[in-house]
C-alpha cells in the first residue's frame, strides 16, 4: 500500500514539473469586450481581476492582483508589447520602482512576501483599440529577473 502511494505521489510531481503552461484566466467577458490572461512565467501563476469590463472603457477602473514574490523588488520595470497577427506593433516601457521612482505601494517588498494590490488603475489612453490583439506584459527587477509575466488577449468590438 505504501509503495503505491509513493508511486502516485512521484507521478503527480513529475506531471506538475512537466506542465509549464498555466491555464487561461478570464478577466472579463461582457457584450463587446473580452479580456483573458495567461501567465508566461513557467514557475508562477498569479491572480488578477477587475470589477466590470465596462469600467475599462472609463479609463480608471478597480483591479485586484495577488502573487507570492519569488524575487525582491528594489527596482521594478515594466515592458508591454502590443502584438497583432504575431507582430509587435507597439512597445511601452516604464520604471515603476527605483531611485526617485517609487510609484507603487509594493516597491521594496522582499522575496516570499505576499503581494496584494486592490485599487484604481488609470490606463492613460483615450480609448482601447478595437480588434483582437495580445498585450504581453513583463515585470523585471533590479537583477533583470522576471517578477511577473502575462499575455493578455483583448477582444474589443466596442464602437466609440
Amino acid at each position: 500500500m505504501k509503495t503505491s502511494n509513493v508511486l502516485l505521489l512521484i507521478l503527480v510531481l513529475l506531471y506538475i514539473n512537466a506542465s509549464t503552461e498555466w491555464p487561461t484566466h478570464t478577466v472579463c467577458k461582457e457584450d463587446n469586450l473580452e479580456i483573458y490572461y495567461k501567465s508566461c512565467d513557467p514557475h508562477q501563476d498569479f491572480a488578477f481581476s477587475i470589477d466590470h469590463c465596462s469600467d475599462v472603457v472609463t479609463h480608471t477602473f478597480n483591479v485586484r492582483a495577488a502573487a507570492v514574490l519569488r524575487h525582491s523588488i528594489k527596482e521594478l520595470y515594466v515592458k508591454v508589447d502590443m502584438i497583432i497577427n504575431g507582430k509587435t506593433v507597439l512597445t511601452y516601457t516604464e520604471t515603476l520602482c527605483g531611485p526617485g521612482h517609487s510609484k507603487l505601494i509594493f516597491c521594496g517588498m522582499k522575496k516570499g512576501e505576499h503581494l496584494y494590490y486592490e485599487g484604481p488603475v488609470t490606463l492613460g489612453i483615450k480609448e482601447i483599440p478595437q480588434g483582437d490583439y495580445t498585450l504581453s506584459a513583463k515585470l523585471t527587477n533590479q537583477d533583470h529577473v522576471t517578477v511577473a509575466c502575462a499575455d493578455f488577449t483583448v477582444k474589443n468590438y466596442l464602437d466609440y
